[in-house]
């Protein structure tokens, strides 16, 4: 076999596993030794030599702790560890466009067991400003019947107002990421589906019980708002299991 022969044969060693294992030891020293935010890391050269691996290797290995939020590069300080920005890891590949059908439904479900689950928050939090600026979002809703189903705008300009209500910044930034999924949800159809409509606690009522309600009636009364969403949420499952 000549030489040409022998460099058709061979292909290049895939060494993706070696930077997996990298990265899996690194993340396992970290929290052995209990690294906290802006405690240094060795050098590449020396994390090379300590495990016995190329830089290559390495400095892949650290860029993928880098796209996690992980680690970050500080000057005259080298690379240090980092409080990771969840929204800002999340945001990279929550893209609602490629997102298939399964998992932007499943992100519209997040959305409402979070809605339903923030309200003790929400109750506790409020105050007399917050109540005056919901009062001037729902003013200028249009009187809905019992059963309609929501409108987009408004449901995003009202719940937005009780996400920053919350007092958590992570689940507010949460949100803010979720917001575009949502809206694609009810672009593409996914919710058209016919169910049975039901009565729902609307916006207004909702401003109602944060004045002169309990936390307890306030929760109750998200989810009967959610109500419509989750009927159809539902009714989507029932007609996917008779068509298989």
């Amino acid at each position: 076999m000549d030489n040409q022969d022998l460099r058709l044969e061979l292909k290049a060693i895939d060494t993706s596993s070696l930077v997996d294992k990298v990265e899996i030891r690194l993340i396992e020293v970290f929290l052995y030794k209990e690294l906290k935010p802006g405690d240094s890391i060795p050098k590449e050269t020396e994390l090379a030599s300590i495990m016995g691996v190329s830089r290559t290797v390495i400095r892949e290995s650290l860029n993928r702790l880098k796209t996690m939020g992980l680690i970050e590069s500080r000057k005259h300080k080298g690379t240090i560890i980092k409080s990771p920005d969840l929204s800002a890891v999340l945001g990279k590949s929550l893209i609602p466009r490629i997102l298939d059908n399964k998992t932007l439904m499943d992100v519209f479900e997040m959305r409402l067991a979070l809605e339903v689950g923030m309200a003790d928050f929400i109750f506790a939090r409020k105050t007399d400003r917050d109540i005056r600026e919901l009062e001037e979002i729902v003013e200028i809703e249009p009187d809905h019947s019992d059963d309609i189903l929501f409108d987009v705008d408004h449901e995003i300009r009202f719940h937005g107002k009780l996400y920053r209500m919350t007092g958590n910044d992570t689940l507010e930034d949460f949100q803010n990421l979720l917001l575009p999924a949502f809206q694609h949800v009810y672009n593409i159809g996914l919710l058209n589906v016919k169910g049975k409509r039901k009565k729902y606690t609307s916006h207004k009522e909702l401003v109602a019980l944060l004045k002169k309600g309990t936390p307890d009636k306030f929760r109750e009364g998200m989810r009967r708002h959610l109500e419509n969403h989750f009927v159809r949420i539902l009714a989507n499952n029932q007609s996917h299991s008779e068509s298989r």
